[in-house]
């Protein structure tokens, strides 16, 4: 199956597919389809096994407006590439379309996968580190510890 998935290679092009199917459209940091396949996540406090995979929507919310839809994507992918560092540099994201069958103990959604629809290059991380930076002065901390 991965080896047949594009790879998506801008914020724009990670944009147009969002922008075409938000609605079922999850984000996920793991080494890929092919190892989540049949898998699920585990609440890593308790060890408890859940009902799904833990995953980021995509979606775009009402209260975004009309800010572009770039930044948005980019800030998704900003929230989570500790993730990489925390499990190991096979952790790559990847986009998903699935069902919500749940949410995790952060509330997070748990995603059954239906369909895997693209890799994300790591030179999208890089341009979505440069997006969330240049809106950071508008924005506020982005350490949530810091607040």
């Amino acid at each position: 199956m991965e080896a047949e998935l594009p790879t998506l290679t801008s914020l724009d092009e990670l944009a147009k597919v969002v922008d075409e199917r938000s609605a079922e459209l999850y984000l996920r940091w793991s080494k890929g389809p092919d190892t989540d396949q049949g898998a699920v996540s585990k609440d890593e406090l308790t060890g408890v096994e859940l009902p799904g995979l833990s995953a980021n929507p995509l979606a775009v919310e009402d209260w975004w407006a009309d800010r572009p839809l770039t930044v948005w994507v980019a800030r998704r992918l900003y929230d989570y590439r500790h993730l990489r560092e925390r499990r190991g540099p096979q952790v790559r994201p990847w986009v998903f379309q699935g069902t919500e069958v749940g949410r995790g103990p952060d509330n997070e959604p748990l995603v059954r996968c239906d369909r895997a629809v693209a890799w994300i290059a790591e030179e999208v991380l890089a341009e979505a580190e440069r997006t969330v930076t240049e809106y950071r002065a508008d924005w506020g901390p982005l350490d949530r510890g810091s607040r």
